[in-house]
């Protein structure tokens, strides 16, 4: 199975969400209306009626609680996880293709990096439909068609919601998310994506209908607050819709409380995962600017908004506490890069983290964070944590 995500970064009106929650979905066509005819449990593109004996359907024993199942690639080292609590595996380190892939690198290098991954055990692939105006979903369709890479082995994810400039060519109404899919799907030169992101409770019916036709396979959320992933996951189960199984939200060193304290509890609740992103703020969290971000840093060329960031008072802090890190990596015998993102892969219910990068030297290096997560001892994170002074407390 794969999945395929369709994400937005418009926020909710946030509705009071239920204490209870409703039962399993009862069958294909079972709820109080909305497109769900489908059958859930077909591949894209089948049809017929539906097997009286699903899958779906059959009673399953709630998930374990506490930590991701983990197991390792043989070969790579790479690690994978449970998407949430679907049966999804996906690659404890993804590939996202936000700013480089149609934009900062050449087509040529992007193929080098995806090649890189690929060949090192990573099977998730983020995109969107917004990234360099598209260009990121054409390329990296190109990329895959061109290695002929076997579609049941790796999963490609996309968001919804900027598209063109037209006032229904963005947004999270139907139209736009079954149009704006179809365009990404042509882009992409796939006959599905893996998983989509969306916003309001009503999406729920748009993204049912979207997984029915065949389209995608999984949906999920994009900067979404606990509350609002409940409703939607309680819309769901109220009118037998499909809910989401992952929410995609910035998780570092500096950017802890979502990912740490609010998602654990939806992962135990109701089974949804994360996949994160951003783990080193855009290039920001490295030992190499010795604490001074210089303007001529790729990361922030062209984004007046990060460089902004990065020389504000609290940009110089974190700077400096970066640098507070690098005898913790060296013990470790690894960069604070690595470090970085290893640490943000011991968080609970943390599926994937994608990862962005301008080379496959990059990436390579990057990719060497699996082998430090298991470094990572309490004493350690303790360690890390008493540097950075911002560990957030559950209000449990």
């Amino acid at each position: 199975m794969q999945v395929s995500i369709a994400c937005t970064e418009q926020n909710l009106r946030s509705r009071s969400s239920e204490d209870r929650l409703c039962g399993p979905r009862s069958g294909p066509g079972g709820g109080n209306g909305g497109p769900v005819g489908g059958g859930h449990g077909n591949p894209p593109g089948g049809g017929g009626s539906v097997p009286k004996a699903r899958a779906a359907l059959v009673p399953r024993p709630p998930a374990p609680a506490g930590a991701l199942r983990e197991s390792t690639g043989r070969g790579t080292g790479m690690k994978y996880r449970n998407l949430g609590k679907s049966g999804l595996r996906v690659s404890c380190l993804g590939l996202g293709t936000w700013v480089t892939f149609g934009s900062q690198i050449s087509d040529e290098t992007a193929e080098d990096v995806l090649t890189v991954a690929y060949e090192h055990g990573v099977n998730l692939f983020d995109t969107a439909e917004v990234y360099a105006a598209g260009k990121a979903e054409r390329t990296l369709g190109n990329i895959l068609k061109s290695k002929g890479w076997r579609r049941s082995s790796y999963v490609v994810t996309t968001k919804i919601f900027w598209g063109g400039q037209a006032e229904t060519e963005r947004g999270l109404s139907r139209k736009h998310i079954i149009e704006g899919l179809q365009g990404s799907l042509e882009r992409l030169q796939l006959g599905y994506v893996d998983i989509v992101f969306a916003n309001r409770s009503d999406i729920v019916r748009a993204m049912t209908y979207v997984i029915d036709q065949g389209l995608a396979l999984y949906w999920g959320t994009s900067r979404w607050g606990a509350a609002e992933i409940m409703e939607a996951y309680s819309v769901a189960r109220q009118f037998n819709l499909i809910p989401p199984v992952c929410e995609q939200a910035e998780h570092r060193l500096f950017q802890r409380e979502k990912v740490q304290v609010q998602l654990p509890e939806l992962y135990h609740k109701i089974g949804v995962g994360s996949v994160t992103l951003s783990p080193l703020a855009c290039g920001l969290i490295t030992s190499k600017y010795d604490g001074r971000v210089p303007d001529t840093c790729r990361a922030i060329k062209g984004y007046q908004w990060l460089k902004d960031k990065a020389q504000s008072e609290d940009g110089k802090k974190q700077q400096a506490k970066v640098m507070d890190l690098l005898p913790i990596a060296h013990q470790l015998g690894c960069t604070v890069a690595q470090l970085a993102i290893a640490w943000c892969l011991r968080s609970e219910g943390v599926s994937s983290v994608l990862l962005g990068v301008s080379s496959a030297e990059q990436l390579i290096e990057h990719l060497g964070a699996v082998q430090v997560l298991s470094q990572l001892t309490p004493q350690t994170v303790t360690e890390i944590d008493g540097l950075l002074g911002n560990k957030p407390h559950s209000k449990k």
